[in-house]
């Protein structure tokens, strides 16, 4: 049998890159080499492409992909020159240039099928700010929010913030994902510095009402017939689920599926699976809720790439619905061909 090829792109100028690159070894070990021939090439932090590892069959377990500090310069190559005929790409970056329609068009003009969501939904998913108004033309509920434009008056907007919404709040750059740059902030200084640091990342910040709820998550599949899975509880065992605690001190937990009520469930899928189609979603996405003392569900946010190792949220949901890790990657793939086919037919 003529094995397909599968292109990892991993890596990427955001500052997800150390969880693209984790990500991408779990599917490299995870990949049924009897149906894939698999070749690896790293966006640097620089924004070079390096052409890195291939393989034809399962690596060690030890083996590492190639990183900022182990590339080899004289691999560098041309971005187009990733192209190959019938081969599918693997887009494993997340955040900005890498998860936000940027690659996206970039492998469409060079006329390749990859897998995820394409140049539209991926920017929109991406934007907090714009997928919190995708999402109420929607009418799918989430918590209040006030957004932060780089050149507003800052003194002005913290007033605009205190008088809409109570303390706690959460202050996101509108464009990153992993936590990255979010803070909580419990007061007026607290939330000054939060927006400080939220500007390293982004011109445009997301500031959110805080709420006490647990933290639910719903992995989806699919194009035009959309799957979704149970719901998935992240089990804390900090007050704040931030960077570290996701993928340095490894302080969370997870209950697969979540314990609910069929109505809460049903609810919570009906949400995902709307709001995948509001932003014309294709291939996979995960969505983010939070669920209240109280019982109120509210969406929180849609990841178009979701982490993707081993241990990450969206490939045990959708093991605990009977589909393992290494199928996965293969009805992506198969998404992924039948929408460059698709694309390619809308082109009359």
């Amino acid at each position: 049998m003529e094995k397909d090829t599968l292109l990892l792109l991993y890596g990427g100028r955001s500052a997800e890159r150390e969880v693209s690159v984790l990500s991408a070894e779990s599917i490299m070990h995870a990949i049924d080499y009897n149906q894939f021939i698999v070749k690896t090439f790293f966006i640097t932090k620089d924004g070079d492409f390096i052409k890195t590892q291939e393989f034809c069959q399962k690596p060690s377990d030890t083996e590492k992909l190639m990183t900022n500090d182990s590339i080899l310069p004289n691999q560098k190559i041309k971005p187009s020159d990733i192209y190959e005929k019938n081969a599918v790409v693997f887009p494993v970056l997340h955040g900005p240039m890498g998860e936000d329609g940027s690659i996206q068009g970039f492998l469409e003009v060079l006329k390749m099928p990859y897998i995820g969501t394409n140049v539209l939904s991926s920017s929109v998913a991406m934007d907090k700010i714009t997928t919190k108004y995708v999402l109420k033309a929607a009418n799918i509920p989430q918590v209040d929010f006030v957004p932060v434009i780089e050149g507003e008056k800052i003194d002005e907007k913290i007033h605009h913030i205190e008088t809409k919404l109570n303390y706690p709040v959460f202050v996101k750059p509108a464009n990153m994902g992993s936590s990255v740059g979010i803070s909580k902030a419990d007061n007026k200084e607290e939330l000054r510095q939060a927006l400080f640091l939220a500007f390293k990342y982004d011109s445009r910040i997301l500031v959110e009402q805080g709420v006490d709820a647990r933290e639910i998550e719903v992995g989806l599949l699919g194009n035009g017939e959309v799957k979704s899975t149970l719901p998935g509880e992240v089990i804390k065992d900090v007050a704040f689920y931030d960077y570290d605690a996701k993928y340095i001190d490894n302080k969370i937990s997870m209950a697969i599926p979540a314990e609910l009520d069929d109505a809460c469930i049903t609810k919570m899928r009906l949400y995902a699976e709307t709001a995948f189609r509001a932003i014309g979603g294709c291939g996979l996405s995960r969505c983010d809720f939070f669920l209240t003392n109280d019982g109120q569900v509210y969406l929180n946010e849609i990841n178009t790439m979701p982490g993707f190792t081993k241990w990450s949220m969206y490939p045990l949901l959708w093991q605990n619905m009977g589909l393992s890790y290494s199928d996965l990657i293969k009805e992506l793939v198969q998404l992924a061909k039948e929408m460059f086919n698709k694309r390619e037919n809308h082109l009359i």
